[in-house]
């Protein structure tokens, strides 16, 4: 999507359909809003006095002009109660707005630039939110359709803004956010593609595209290397797949004179979870393609970060492979010896994405890493705690929790952070082991995920970020589609655009 911001009269500017906004509860609007009413002699006024427009949050109301204006059409698009206001708003009215559009056949519009005025936001959050809304709301995973029907698409979008002050702040906010979608975008499709397709082998080849496109450094371990490395729980979950496991490592090196500054992003990479000899059911197993979603969102955050260039060092790494239920598969009660040495009685073979992230997560030790984030679709029990909305947060440092979950904020990536009391680590004790790979119990069964995890930050500042619930979405709207979301990349974004030094 092509999106510009052009300095114009909101009421001179031509375009196919103009979209411009009302609170809820107005009855006279102001702003461009109002001049655009005032130049149509009352209509939105009228429609305000006869009830049709409310302004209530998804509200779209379409009035034709008839060539009383330079925009064909007027979509007036409802922000709800000003109160509730935020970039959060202006994302969802995007999404929804372009979609409306896009379903009338229009491929080019124009757009105000919502909250910029009376909404009280800045003019680059406020752009950066239109931008990731526009986009996001856009997205659609059409590949495999055999015709694609209506190809309709809304192409170009341009922000219009009559004061020349905020034409700059506008265009950064834009630039920002469409890197973030794109981003995010790529994320979705990942996460989106069958498991027949996005193979460990596929996933560790878009990131060599990504590497290629931005300038990072990648490697890539194969099987022979983690066995070398002792990385005996990833190998343990990728022995019953004839797929061979991959170990991703990304590298974005912005502040090269300062070495020990050194985000990581571990994301779960697991291409198709049949939950192996602990074979899952089969209703719903197909939505396993999409466990690899943390991984994705980890090269997706990389391919941000390589483009936006901000100053600071970024390690990205994604432990890839299938878990299924071969000959060779990994059984329960196997013991396994993890790269740092701990050992795991495998208890359960569905609990496997720590697996494979402990194994990770030590190797970022190994590779300098001083503060690290993990996120997985890692656990159920998250669901039944937060539903769809919140991703779940832990971890062992209070102040470099705060600084992730301050970065979601302004994102609409919402986070919940749960306890880690000691208590929950000893129902992790193995009779014959260091540790076991589930809790003795079915209780609290998210937070004895985080504490397994735990075990491996190695006294640095560490946190986890459960998607399990929010990596997908069954309903459209706002910037949400069907299928994966993207959460969290532009999250991880944001936490390595403010470790910036």
């Amino acid at each position: 999507m092509n999106i510009k911001v052009l300095q114009e009269d909101v009421t001179k500017v031509s375009t196919p359909a103009l979209i411009v906004n009302i609170f809820e509860g107005v009855k006279s609007p102001a702003g461009a809003t109002g001049a655009v009413d005032q130049a149509l002699g009352g209509a939105i006024t009228q429609l305000i006095d006869e009830g049709e427009i409310r302004g209530k949050a998804g509200e779209m109301t379409l009035i034709h002009t008839f060539g009383r204006i330079g925009a064909g059409r007027v979509l007036v698009a409802g922000l709800g109660k000003q109160k509730n206001f935020s970039a959060n708003t202006v994302r969802n009215v995007m999404g929804d707005a372009c979609r409306f559009l896009r379903s009338r056949n229009i491929s080019s519009a124009c757009t105000i630039a919502h909250g910029a005025g009376i909404g009280g936001l800045q003019p680059q959050s406020v752009a950066q939110a239109m931008a990731e809304g526009s986009i996001l709301g856009l997205y659609r995973f059409k590949h495999y359709f055999s015709s694609n029907g209506d190809d309709a698409e809304l192409a170009d979008l341009t922000v219009v803004e009559q004061e020349e002050a905020k034409v700059a702040e506008l265009q950064k906010g834009l630039r920002l956010g469409t890197i973030t979608a794109e981003a995010s975008c790529l994320a979705r499709d990942m996460a989106n593609e069958p498991a027949n397709v996005m193979t460990p082998t596929q996933m560790s080849e878009v990131a060599r595209r990504v590497a290629d496109a931005e300038g990072l450094e990648i490697e890539i371990l194969d099987r022979e290397d983690m066995e070398e490395k002792g990385m005996g729980a990833l190998v343990g979950v990728a022995r019953g797949s004839h797929q061979p496991p991959k170990l991703i490592v990304l590298k974005y090196r912005g502040n090269p004179d300062n070495p020990a500054d050194n985000l990581g992003i571990i994301g779960k990479g697991i291409t198709f979870d049949t939950g192996g000899i602990s074979i899952k059911p089969a209703a719903g197993m197909e939505r396993m393609k999409g466990d690899m979603s943390g991984g994705a969102s980890v090269i997706g955050a990389m391919q941000a970060i390589g483009r936006i260039r901000p100053r600071v060092n970024v390690t990205g790494i994604v432990p890839a492979t299938e878990n299924m239920p071969g000959g060779d598969a990994q059984r329960p009660g196997d013991i396994v010896q993890t790269m740092n040495g701990k050992t795991v009685e495998v208890i359960n073979t569905d609990a496997e994405g720590r697996l494979v992230l402990c194994d990770a997560m030590a190797y970022a030790r190994e590779l300098g890493v001083n503060r690290m984030v993990d996120i997985a679709t890692l656990t159920g029990a998250i669901v039944v705690s937060l539903g769809k909305i919140c991703t779940g947060v832990m971890g062992n440092d209070q102040e470099f929790i705060d600084q992730l979950i301050n970065a979601s904020e302004d994102t609409g990536e919402r986070f919940w952070q749960l306890p880690m009391f000691d208590e929950y680590r000893d129902t992790l004790e193995s009779t014959f082991a260091d540790m076991m790979n589930v809790g003795a119990d079915r209780g609290a069964g998210s937070i004895t995920a985080a504490k397994f995890l735990s075990e491996f930050a190695e006294g640095i500042p560490w946190a986890h970020l459960d998607i399990a619930g929010t990596a997908g979405s069954t309903a459209e709207k706002g910037f949400l589609v069907k299928g994966a979301t993207g959460v969290p990349v532009r999250t991880l974004v944001n936490l390595a655009l403010a470790g910036e030094s």
